[in-house]
């Protein structure tokens, strides 16, 4: 058996965290930690913690944006090469450019689908796994 996938989930509304949450660990083969912003996700993740193999960002979060989360992440060795999706009512095609400009690998848009959603970041991290 595979090692499982390890996601953080970052989003500051305690309800849309805790239906992620609930949905990713649908795939018994996921390790799921939730953060509540920015901060918390960085004290959460990284050497010596939990070193997730992918990180899904709620882009409107108060004091650190998504943004300004993953710009954070870059500036750390050991948590700078971790991919990110963006989770995002703002998914019009000029903004997912912007994002995958930035960085990310990819987009989820909100409200996202809770039965399909760790299918879909599983197969956003193997299609960047393959590249």
């Amino acid at each position: 058996m595979s090692q499982p996938l390890k996601v953080v989930y970052i989003d500051d509304e305690v309800d849309i965290r805790t239906i992620a949450g609930m949905a990713l660990r649908l795939d018994p083969a996921m390790d799921v930690v939730l953060a509540e912003s920015g901060e918390d996700a960085l004290e959460k993740i990284g050497a010596g913690k939990f070193l997730p193999d992918i990180a899904l960002i709620d882009m409107m979060m108060p004091g650190m944006s998504g943004m300004d989360l993953l710009e954070r992440m870059r500036r750390r060795p050991d948590i700078a090469t971790i991919p990110v999706l963006f989770v995002t009512a703002s998914a019009r095609s000029v903004e997912i450019q912007r994002y995958i400009d930035a960085g990310a690998i990819g987009v989820i848009s909100k409200p996202f689908n809770a039965v399909t959603l760790a299918q879909l970041v599983r197969r956003h991290f193997d299609d960047h796994a393959r590249v």
